[in-house]
């Protein structure tokens, strides 16, 4: 079982950065895929930018530009680096994994969601 933390998250005034960051703990040794998605109060979840496995990053429109994904395998994490923030970014963040195990499964976990909150 591997469970995701989430951090980086808070209150930011429109045009302000924040990094978003999940940590993987217990075992995974490679992270096969992964994304960031967000859900706002009364909205549908969204993607906001994934990574899937042998591609580049893919962003929905709406950050094209201000987000970037990225990661660090050699500690089990993914970060999420979003400029210029909008009002209309807020949102609960929450991350996706793929984990790939030596016997070629893939199993996919979620975090608990951040809050970004953005001040116009």
């Amino acid at each position: 079982q591997v469970q995701l933390a989430e951090s980086g998250g808070g209150l930011v005034q429109a045009g302000g950065s924040l990094r978003l960051s999940c940590t993987a703990s217990g075992y995974c040794p490679d992270l096969f895929a992964m994304g960031w998605y967000r859900q706002a109060p009364g909205k549908q979840r969204e993607s906001v930018a994934v990574r899937p496995h042998g591609g580049g990053p893919i962003y929905a429109d709406s950050v094209k530009g201000r987000f970037n994904i990225s990661e660090d395998n050699t500690k089990n994490t993914v970060f999420l680096l979003m400029n210029s923030l909008k009002p209309e970014d807020t949102a609960v963040y929450y991350c996706n994994i793929h984990c790939r195990y030596s016997d070629a499964t893939v199993y996919n976990y979620w975090g608990q969601g951040t809050q970004v909150t953005v001040s116009s």
